[in-house]
């Protein structure tokens, strides 16, 4: 297997009741990578006739199966460290959300009448061709900057499928572990999203979870009441650091 090369692995999947097994055997393929063949990121179609809570249940039963999957590859198991529901309507530059050496975001995007564009930047493949670790490639080449920006435009792919009126899993690995062939780690990507027109009266609701590797028989940081809280609420956080005037819904 050579680290350099990329597969055409098609990422844009789709759910189909009762196939929940072998679209978590799926998903795990295509996000936890250790090597560059797998694109590091994948997308979940559900349709638009289901509702949020289901879609948010279908989120956590994605989560356990693909735990089970880990622990039978590697001895170890998946656990979620944070779960949340937002507005999201501000364009991003290419980045990491803040998290451990190994660890994914599984984002549930609900319907929305706000359109918008996510992109996937292969970072870690980029800095392993220019012989550095991710950590080094950050600090040498922070995309948050214009140079660093355009170094990663090769890297990077819009994802085609992306569909504002269905509800929709998108699978981003969020590691920043350097590539080894003798001890590997999961290889990170970073995301960003353009916010075509963003509007205050509508919502872009996204629901935010963030899973790492952990010692098997670890237990999840998000508490039981809080995961079941995050599955059932009605609540969206809008309200930010740069819109202090928004109330939550």
């Amino acid at each position: 297997m050579n680290p350099q090369t990329s597969s055409q692995t098609n990422f844009c999947l789709r759910w189909k009741p009762g196939d929940g097994q072998a679209l978590a055997l799926e998903v795990y393929a295509l996000t936890c990578r250790t090597d560059f063949d797998a694109p590091g990121f994948c997308l979940v179609n559900l349709g638009s006739t289901i509702d949020s809570v289901t879609f948010r249940q279908r989120m956590v039963e994605l989560k356990q199966a693909m735990a089970a999957i880990h622990e039978s590859r590697t001895g170890d198991t998946l656990v979620y460290l944070s779960a949340g529901r937002f507005d999201q309507q501000e364009t991003t530059k290419p980045h990491l959300d803040a998290g451990p050496e190994e660890c994914f975001l599984m984002l549930g995007y609900e319907p929305s009448l706000v359109e918008a564009e996510v992109e996937i930047c292969d970072y870690a493949k980029c800095a392993f061709e220019l012989g550095l670790s991710p950590q080094e490639f950050m600090a040498k080449h922070n995309p948050m900057f214009c140079t660093g920006y355009e170094m990663l435009r090769p890297y990077s792919t819009r994802i085609p499928c992306f569909s504002p009126s269905d509800y929709q899993i998108i699978c981003i690995n969020n590691s920043s572990a350097a590539y080894s062939a003798t001890n590997p780690k999961w290889q990170g990507t970073m995301h960003t999203a353009t916010i075509l027109a963003p509007d205050e009266s509508q919502r872009r609701v996204i629901n935010s979870t963030m899973i790492a590797t952990a010692p098997a028989g670890s237990d999840d940081r998000v508490t039981a009441a809080d995961l079941d809280e995050f599955m059932h609420t009605s609540q969206v956080r809008r309200r930010g650091y740069d819109k202090q005037h928004l109330e939550d819904d």
